[in-house]
């Protein structure tokens, strides 16, 4: 039995100790001065276990773990790739790492939101950021709040709903209903990008605006961006930009110049910060000149996330205005790759080029025949397990039934590329001959296929021995 199969609680023995500490005095150890309302009636439940215990133990779990750093990671939408360990060292450097956040007259502070703040502005062609929002979800929500200050101070206060594609990201519709602003859903075409026609009927004096991501979750560019942002603006309402795809247009494309009036940047993936599991993120929010007065909106206090902005900031100076550029036009050219060395195996229901992502919908083959039930995404994204790679994102967009988003980003060499391909195509072979092989997948994992729905419902969240304590 593995050390990672037993619970640390379950290694522990009575009277095994992992630490030496120094002695107190008993003046020092004293709780008269706590209240008696904070102390404890009974010793905390901690497990009893020797240090090589603890080592083994966690040392094991960490193995488990997959990232950047031991392969493969093609999620898409949520640009996972690989972040220099240089910008580690200099956020971890003792200056940054021992601030904090209620010291003033830090110059060389101030000087790092000024540049960031400046590159930032020529990146996306905006006017000012705001650095205070801790992740792309809270960069949408201020943002949007941004927006209503606007409407509401000229006096626009019917201005209550917001327009959003069928193929935005959960977050746009989320961060909308929190700011208090009704969804309006915008249909996508036949090529997958917002539908014009389907728009226009849309815009009225009720509309504060609409949410876009350029490239959308479909990897596509809209190209109606410019028609799209002339209709919205003639109708009085502002164009918001979701920049969670913003890495492949960075150096090329600029929001600002599209019409975009306010967005966010996920500096956690498109300016490289390793991240997932939920954080660390930084959401900063850029807007055009005549939303400057409304940009101090208070979500957070303090400065927002620091140790993401310093890496955001270095990452930047370290590829310079002639390498940013690189970095969307390397991931674009390595999803295509994908794309077109798999299109013969997977349903490619877009099949015009891709930006930095695309989806797929499904296996052609999926061995369905005689009775038999056939391999679905969900099993593909399984089987990958086994081969190595994390799955890709999956059933998402909802736009078709068998989603599989993949984004290679543009840090993944073509060996490796080649190596993914490689284990789709035997996935998709395994899948027409023999699909069982992928209903059981993963098969050699610690953990094969969780009920994700149990765990999710009948939440258990601190240990229990077997008397129920």
């Amino acid at each position: 039995m593995k050390y990672y199969d037993k619970l640390i609680f379950e290694l522990s023995k009575p009277g095994r100790i992992g630490y030496s500490l120094p002695s107190v005095c008993e003046k020092c150890a004293g709780t008269d001065s706590i209240p008696a309302s904070l102390r404890r009636e009974v010793p905390p439940g901690l497990p009893q276990v020797s240090e090589v215990d603890v080592v083994r133990h966690y040392t094991n779990l960490s193995q488990m773990n997959f990232g950047v750093d031991t392969g493969f990671y093609p999620l898409g939408s949520c640009t996972m790739k690989y972040n220099p360990k240089i910008n580690e060292e200099i956020a971890s450097m003792p200056a940054f790492a021992a601030l904090h956040p209620c010291q003033t007259n830090l110059t060389g502070v101030d000087e790092i939101y000024k540049g960031i703040d400046k590159a930032l502005c020529e990146i996306t062609g905006m006017k000012r950021f705001t650095f205070k929002p801790c992740a792309g979800a809270h960069g949408e929500l201020a943002g949007l709040m941004i927006m209503r200050e606007y409407h509401l101070s000229r006096g626009d206060t019917n201005r209550t709903r917001i327009i959003v594609p069928d193929s935005a990201h959960g977050t746009n519709p989320a961060s909308a209903a929190v700011c208090g602003l009704d969804v309006v859903e915008v249909k996508s075409n036949a090529q997958g990008l917002v539908d014009v026609n389907d728009l226009k009927p849309l815009l009225d004096d009720t509309i504060a605006g609409i949410m876009m991501t350029n490239p959308n979750t479909l990897g596509l560019f809209e190209k109606d961006i410019k028609e799209i942002a002339y209709l919205v603006h003639a109708a009085g309402g502002l164009l918001y930009y979701d920049g969670a795809n913003m890495n492949p247009l960075i150096g090329t494309v600029r929001p600002g110049d599209m019409g975009f009036d306010v967005l966010h940047l996920n500096l956690h993936k498109s300016f490289s910060t390793p991240h997932g599991g939920g954080g660390p993120g930084s959401g900063p929010v850029g807007v055009c000149e005549k939303l400057t007065p409304f940009i101090d909106v208070n979500v957070s206090g303090f400065h927002g996330n620091f140790g993401v902005i310093l890496r955001a900031y270095a990452y930047i100076l370290m590829l310079g205005r002639e390498n940013v550029k690189m970095c969307g036009r390397l991931a674009t050219l390595n999803a295509n790759y994908i794309k077109e060395s798999l299109k013969d195996l997977y349903k490619l229901p877009v099949t015009t080029i891709c930006k930095h992502e695309f989806v797929f919908d499904g296996l052609i083959n999926d061995g369905a025949r005689d009775g038999k039930k056939g391999a679905a995404t969900l099993d593909v994204a399984k089987r990958l397990l086994d081969f190595g790679y994390h799955a890709p994102t999956i059933y998402f967009p909802l736009l078709f039934h068998q989603a599989m988003m993949i984004e290679p980003t543009e840090t993944e060499s073509k060996e490796t590329l080649d190596g993914f391909i490689e284990a789709m195509r035997k996935i998709a072979a395994e899948a027409a001959e023999d699909p069982d092989i992928l209903h059981d997948a993963p098969h050699n994992t610690p953990v094969s296929r969780p009920d994700e729905t149990g765990a999710a419902r009948n939440l258990i969240l601190k240990f229990q021995d077997a008397c129920g304590c």
